[in-house]
């Protein structure tokens, strides 16, 4: 299990129970990431048109100093192979991204869904967590590109990440992977996609997952949260935001459907141990400390980290935001101890 990072709340809540996460005053926001902030609002989804949205599909994000230098850079000695996963409707986009493992066996797998509220976001965006955590965790990381709102609503992508799953489960050996050491993670609508594979997996008997890492996850899509007016005007997310997201997503279906808002479920006994992190100043942080009580409740292991002064989405500006090492530490050094092979 890793130490609590620097400038963060941890709770592991398997054995001391769920302490509250925002006891101390909340931190300041970091001046270049109020700048950053005021960059991207000039992008908000808010008011967007569904053509506007549909070009911002098209873009591809390409690895330059540029982008690099804002996105981060793919982790040295990692390779990545691009292929086809089965979705629900169709073959999805997948990369995977294998760390340098000379004399090894197979390696865990990890299966990741990248964020971008349902609407955004490609397998690029996601290379630079992707890869690191497969360095850190020594394990095959394997992202998903599932169709995206509004052209395709809920239950889309969680029932592509669902056929996904199984998919990759029963082709593990061609990645390498072991797939009795298999994990789900996810961040934003990622997180979301991750927690609602696990209901789903346990739901219809399987495949097994060993562990789920959540990152400032949406579970409660009916924008109930208290951090959603706490944290409205926030840098990067914003409440208008939250819904705009939600409601391209849902497309006027019930929030409170176990799958669309995994909180919601009537129960969540049985499903796998869970590593949570949210961001202290992020409109659904309270999603994800609501979904770890709600775990810890049904007796399932979980630990929580609270990184202060973060706001959403932290993790996908690595060097602009100053926790994102160490909750990057925190994430490889949770699914490694969570993806051991069972000792002889």
């Amino acid at each position: 299990m890793a130490e609590p990072p620097a400038g963060a709340v941890t709770c592991s809540c398997w054995t001391t129970g769920l302490r509250d996460a925002l006891t101390a005053s909340m931190a300041k926001i970091d001046l270049r990431v109020r700048i950053l902030g005021r960059v991207l609002r000039r992008n908000s989804i808010v008011g967007q048109s569904t053509e506007q949205i549909l070009r911002n599909q098209r873009a591809k994000v390409s690895h330059n100093p540029v982008t690099d230098l804002l996105l981060g850079a793919v982790a040295p000695g990692v390779t990545l192979t691009d292929s086809y996963a089965a979705g629900e409707a169709g073959r999805l986009r997948i990369r995977s991204y294998r760390p340098a493992a000379p004399g090894r066996g197979p390696l865990p797998l990890i299966v990741n869904f990248h964020g971008g509220g349902w609407v955004v976001g490609s397998l690029d965006t996601a290379d630079w967590l992707c890869s690191n955590v497969a360095a850190a965790a020594g394990a095959v990381v394997v992202s998903v590109d599932y169709r995206l709102a509004p052209t395709h609503r809920f239950p889309a992508a969680a029932e592509d990440c669902y056929a996904a799953l199984v998919d990759l489960a029963a082709r593990a050996g061609e990645f390498g992977a072991d797939p009795a050491r298999l994990a789900v993670m996810g961040d934003s609508a990622g997180g979301n996609l991750a927690a609602v594979t696990t209901l789903m997996a346990r739901d219809r008997s399987g495949p097994a997952i060993a562990f789920q890492a959540l990152i400032y996850p949406a579970t409660d899509l009916t924008g109930s949260s208290p951090s959603v007016d706490e944290n409205a005007d926030a840098p990067i997310l914003t409440k208008g935001d939250v819904i705009a997201y939600r409601d391209h997503y849902l497309g006027g279906a019930d929030p409170e459907q176990p799958y669309a808002s995994p909180l919601f479920a009537a129960d969540h006994r049985g499903l796998p141990r869970a590593l949570i992190q949210v961001a202290e100043h992020d409109p659904i942080r309270d999603d994800g400390l609501r979904y770890a009580r709600a775990l810890e409740t049904a007796g399932v292991p979980v630990r929580t980290t609270t990184y202060a002064g973060m706001p959403h989405g932290f993790l996908a500006f690595p060097k602009l935001c100053r926790s994102a090492p160490q909750a990057l530490a925190e994430l490889g050094a949770e699914l490694r101890s969570a993806l051991a092979p069972a000792p002889d």
